[in-house]
């Protein structure tokens, strides 16, 4: 997908991380917006989000992960079909618990754009470590979703951010991304223990006999 103009909603620092990253990649890239006009300093060009879906085979949902489904679906789902939908969000209440505690996000927006090829993906470090993975490079980012072109897809992606292409995990269909989503609980205390917030997982195993 190296030539695939990218959609990128949202316009928040995640969104502008990826923009930035994109564009030095060669990549074509707008931001979606619910209102353009505001987000006119970004540096990046910025259009409706009906538009960036549109005119995008690629889109990467970096819209907040609670009003995720909502935004999305305003768009209309129709607007969606065939598209690679990368999610990356987290989805939490403002309490920070989890918005979606015993599913995902990743599968309420499969459920939501029937449609689309949603691939959950990206969620489980901070997005400055995944565009740019540096040292992280020797850990493991997950993916999960129904559609394998899809996820192959995101795969090409992540490796021109840096990934080894052997440490992306493929967990199966969009039911697994709930683990990846949970990570949220867990990564708080992790940086408290190691002192930073710039980790992520390695999954070590031992061979089956």
């Amino acid at each position: 997908m190296s030539a695939a103009g990218v959609g990128v909603l949202g316009t928040g620092p995640v969104a502008r991380l990826f923009a930035g990253r994109l564009t030095e990649l060669g990549r074509p890239v707008v931001l979606g917006s619910r209102d353009p006009a505001a987000h006119a300093g970004t540096g990046f060009r910025v259009v409706r989000l009906a538009e960036a879906v549109a005119d995008n085979p690629v889109l990467i949902n970096a819209t907040p992960g609670a009003s995720s489904v909502a935004a999305l679906t305003a768009v209309g789902p129709a607007a969606f079909a065939g598209k690679v939908l990368i999610d990356v969000a987290n989805a939490v209440t403002p309490e920070f618990d989890l918005a979606y505690p015993n599913a995902s996000l990743g599968a309420a927006l499969q459920a939501a754009l029937p449609d689309a090829r949603v691939v959950k993906a990206m969620n489980t470090a901070p997005i400055e470590d995944v565009v740019r993975p540096g040292e992280l490079a020797a850990a493991d980012l997950f993916l999960s979703g129904d559609d394998a072109a899809a996820k192959e897809s995101v795969a090409e992606l992540l490796v021109s951010f840096g990934w080894p292409r052997e440490r992306l995990l493929d967990l199966g269909g969009i039911r697994t991304a709930r683990g990846p989503e949970h990570f949220f609980l867990l990564a708080p205390a992790l940086a408290g223990a190691v002192g930073t917030p710039h980790l992520t997982l390695r999954v070590v195993h031992r061979e089956p006999a």
